[in-house]
């Protein structure tokens, strides 16, 4: 799955600019401003992919948990419960198709932001072919570096036990970045003039290429830092986890406070990391280092995407295992995986919402230079009052779609209970549930409840654009910027938390987690009411929060 996005993205994009070049001849400015629609629609098909998907997903989850676990008190993925079909494929939907499409998002929308700014750098003015496709040269790369990093966890190390899964996984990471790093300076030194100009408000700013290199450098270990800060925030083998665990105890109420506390806390690193990466590389390139930033960040696309995906599937391996009765053994193992799974998920998340803030201001600053906007003055009323209706509208966001997984779930658990009441032999295991109702359910609500959302993210621009001006609409994309980036990184960590501190509690892996255990007791059951709280914050409010503020970026644009 990695591979086919990195490669399928970098191929289709490459076509299309060899396509537009046929109608645009020398007019490099005009084609690569067309080319931004690549970017535009890569990221409306995201949309329908995390939004639609977490309703979808979480809609089906909720609802088989809420009734299956706490009610009648049988197993995950238990067959007789009526919701596991759509519970299985939401899985799919919003974790698999909304994740590739979220991240193939921001790939090309950095892709597409690099080349603009660049259209009307030296490269474009000299038409220099070479270093304008500098930030595609930098993904091709990265495919090659990514190729020789998964034969590490193949190849050169095979993995014996159940507690090397996750070190293997993480140092997937670790390798592509240090095996990218040395790609990228090689590529810097080949592709690139050793000095040339980037357009920079106005005028020209002269660069030399070790400048460029460091800027994708910055992205790329600022990526590696939010992975791990996540991952530091949401496994359960460190302690902010286990004190949200720890603090079941006492009811389901501490565990919630704890693990809100948990989730506002998470943002402080990885917002130093971006805040350094911009700085850094706007200091060197100005909106073009942004840009390359974001795509450095991106450049190790394929391993992050395989390690995300790992999750997803080894889960829904355990579902059909589960589901078919396997024996015990087979359901262990697919949980062990499942758990290492939940973790490199949750870097999978932090890598996308980091990206897309860094994605998103390079965007703001191709659509500020195309604008023609010297300064955007925040103490102008104008641009202010921008400010605080952008930030404001993550909120708004956040409102719909939780209130959409909630009313969905709702349905979903009164068609679980009244299958449960009124099929006979059901609870016995003798008669077969209804799944297609339930899968029906699911797919009705994400459909249906997608539409608000997605038009108050597809018509803001517009409105603020035409009735208000660019000023406000710069300060609008500010201020959605500044206030989704927290909002998202608190969401997903706070979920994650959640569930894996129930994880915790049923492994029963340590002497702590065996007082609080087993399952059916009342800190396991004070964990489940976190865990349910939690599905929406991390799979759907918190993810989808990275369209918002990418795609009312690229649609200004």
């Amino acid at each position: 799955m990695g591979f086919l996005l990195a490669a399928n993205g970098l191929l289709v994009l490459y076509i299309a600019i060899n396509l537009f070049k046929l109608y645009y001849g020398d007019d490099w400015g005009g084609l690569f401003e067309a080319i931004t629609g690549y970017g535009l629609g890569g990221s409306s098909m995201a949309l329908f992919g995390r939004v639609g998907g977490g309703i979808y997903t979480k809609a089906a989850d909720v609802g088989a948990d809420l009734v299956g676990k706490v009610e009648r008190n049988i197993p995950e993925d238990d067959p007789r419960n009526p919701a596991v079909i759509a519970d299985n494929v939401g899985d799919n939907v919003g974790d698999i198709a909304g994740m590739g499409s979220d991240l193939f998002g921001s790939y090309a929308e950095s892709s597409c932001a690099a080349l603009v700014v660049a259209s009307i750098s030296s490269f474009g003015i000299n038409h220099e072919l070479t270093p304008m496709l500098y930030p595609l040269i930098i993904s091709s790369v990265g495919i090659i570096v990514c190729l020789i990093t998964t034969l590490f966890a193949t190849d050169f190390f095979e993995i014996k036990a159940v507690k090397e899964i996750e070190p293997s996984l993480k140092r997937q990471l670790i390798i592509s970045t240090v095996l990218m790093t040395i790609g990228i300076g090689i590529v810097s030194w080949v592709a690139l003039p050793s000095s040339f100009t980037i357009f920079n408000f106005g005028d020209q700013k002269a660069v030399k290429n070790w400048q460029l290199f460091l800027c994708v450098a910055v992205g790329l270990w600022a990526g590696l830092i939010i992975g791990f800060v996540t991952e530091y925030y949401t496994s359960n083998a460190y302690s902010p986890v286990q004190d949200v665990a720890d603090s079941c105890r006492t009811g389901a109420a501490t565990n919630v406070i704890f693990g809100l506390a948990l989730g506002y806390k998470s943002c402080i690193i990885p917002i130093f990391a971006i805040a350094i990466s911009i700085f850094v590389s706007f200091s060197f390139a100005a909106m073009y280092g942004i840009a390359v930033a974001a795509l450095g960040m991106l450049s190790t696309i394929a391993t992050g995407l395989a390690i995300d995906a790992y999750g997803p599937i080894s889960d829904n391996a355990g579902g059909i295992a589960e589901m078919a009765g396997m024996s015990h053994r087979i359901r262990e193992r697919t949980d062990a995986l499942d758990a290492a799974g939940n973790t490199t998920a949750a870097i999978g998340k932090g890598f996308a919402i980091g990206s897309a803030a860094l994605v998103s201001l390079a965007l703001f600053g191709a659509f500020v230079s195309r604008a023609a906007i010297s300064t955007v003055d925040v103490l102008t009323p104008k641009v202010f009052i921008g400010l605080l209706v952008g930030a404001m509208l993550p909120y708004w966001f956040s409102a719909m779609t939780m209130k959409s997984v909630g009313s969905a779930a709702l349905k979903m658990v009164e068609e679980v209970r009244r299958q449960f009441n009124t099929i006979p032999g059901l609870m016995e295991g003798t008669a077969k549930p209804d799944y297609a109702t339930c899968v029906k359910i699911s797919t009705d609500a994400s459909i249906k409840e997608m539409i608000p959302p997605g038009a108050l993210v597809m018509l803001t621009p517009l409105i603020v654009g035409i009735f208000f001006g660019v000023e406000t609409l710069s300060g609008v994309l500010a201020g959605s910027l500044v206030s989704g980036v927290q909002i998202a990184i608190s969401a997903s960590n706070t979920g994650g938390a959640w569930d894996n501190a129930k994880k915790y509690i049923e492994a029963g892996a340590s002497e702590h987690a065996r007082t609080l255990g087993p399952k059916g007791s009342e800190p396991h059951k004070a964990a489940v009411i976190g865990d349910t709280i939690g599905d929406p914050l991390k799979d759907t409010s918190g993810p989808s929060l990275n369209i918002l503020i990418k795609l009312m970026a690229v649609e200004s644009l």
